[in-house]
């Protein structure tokens, strides 16, 4: 068993001080009032006239990924359920960026942080976890991630926030300027305000079943498609609508793609799922990243690949429209992962069929031939004004 010294805490114990919870949820907010809302880019591609394409950059948070969204949101939940009083230690499962933004939330209100995560994390998100005070526990298998950062908060007599099953609870997902609101807001003004489609990938399913639940609630015809990972349960999930489905192997992208249908995974809120191959992902983040010139993270990757073969049907049937998706993070933080040669030839991965084929679409607009395994929402059907 591994221990851990605490960190500012009371001799006593995790005390309930309301004058403390008070201080914790004005210091969280007024971080968001200091930061202004992530960019919304449009990505120029003069092969697909009347197709607009935006980036949602989610790596321009304080912590450096979509995941700061959701730090924020678990821990004003945690904070008004009376679950972190003053001195409670943070515990969560995570493959890192999750980590890495709850150890900033738990620094800025004093707590001590406990990530459970893989070993075969990246050293960056491990060195960025370390940089914000939080403390990191590696485990070998990440089947027991599970069990293991709930039994870590019960040694420490803490608080397990659990991303997995609270992520879909925790952000009101009716505004309140969450993600999907804030992308509506920024496409006021643009040819083609409402997209066609937005396009999500799925780690914890949190954001997919924000945006999806936001779609139906402002009654916009935006239709909602999940990315997920070559080793993961989502789509199966999804699939056959049945959520014991599992997946052996942990996924080799990083902040998606799960071994389990997640609690805060929405089936019935996704209109198509597509599974993507991870040497794809990595084509497309290398696409994108040199349209961009800067690096982008693999689960961009992922979403960026759904979102052209979307523009290539739409492409193909001759219909204007806008796209949506998520920068989620920097590619700095994987540059010994997948910007390296020998890390991706060490897994079997080659993306360069895929790169040549996803560039030369971006390039001529011809239409953008790729296996990929793709699936509409089995329970949707289409209303008789469609047929």
């Amino acid at each position: 068993m591994q221990t851990f010294p605490f960190r500012h805490l009371n001799p006593a114990g995790p005390v309930y001080r309301r004058g403390w919870v008070d201080e914790a949820i004005v210091a969280i907010e007024a971080d968001q009032c200091r930061t202004a809302d992530t960019h919304l880019i449009r990505l120029i591609v003069p092969a697909l006239s009347g197709i607009d394409i935006y980036l949602k950059d989610e790596s321009t948070h304080p912590t450096g990924s979509l995941k700061h969204r959701l730090a924020r949101s678990l821990f004003l939940y945690a904070l008004c359920n009376g679950h972190i009083r003053e001195g409670t230690p943070v515990v969560e499962a995570s493959s890192g960026s999750t980590a890495v933004s709850e150890a900033y939330f738990a620094q800025m209100i004093g707590v001590p942080f406990y990530a459970v995560m893989p070993r075969t994390t990246s050293a960056e998100k491990i060195a960025a976890i370390e940089h914000y005070g939080g403390n990191c526990h590696l485990i070998d298998d990440g089947r027991a991630l599970y069990a293991e950062a709930a039994a870590l908060a019960a040694r420490l007599n803490g608080h397990y926030m659990d991303q997995f099953t609270f992520a879909e609870r925790a952000t009101d997902w009716r505004g309140n300027n969450n993600i999907a609101e804030s992308i509506f807001t920024q496409l006021q003004g643009e040819p083609r305000p409402i997209p066609d489609w937005i396009v999500m990938g799925a780690g914890t399913g949190g954001t997919s079943a924000t945006i999806g639940r936001y779609l139906r609630y402002r009654q916009y015809p935006t239709r909602l498609c999940v990315a997920d990972v070559e080793h993961s349960a989502f789509f199966n999930c999804f699939r056959t609508q049945d959520r014991s489905h599992v997946c052996e192997r942990p996924s080799l992208i990083e902040g998606v793609g799960r071994p389990r249908c997640e609690p805060s995974f929405v089936p019935g809120v996704v209109d198509r799922m597509m599974k993507i191959p991870d040497a794809a992902t990595i084509a497309a983040m290398n696409v994108l990243s040199r349209r961009l010139r800067r690096a982008v993270g693999g689960s961009t990757g992922t979403n960026f690949l759904a979102l052209c073969r979307l523009a290539s049907e739409m492409r193909q049937a001759n219909v204007s429209g806008s796209l949506v998706t998520l920068i989620c993070d920097s590619g700095e933080r994987y540059r010994q992962t997948y910007y390296e040669p020998e890390w991706l030839k060490g897994r079997g991965l080659d993306p360069a069929p895929f790169e040549a084929a996803l560039s030369s679409f971006l390039t001529t607009g011809e239409p953008l031939t790729l296996d990929v395994d793709d699936v509409a929402n089995p329970q949707i059907v289409a209303s008789p004004e469609a047929s």
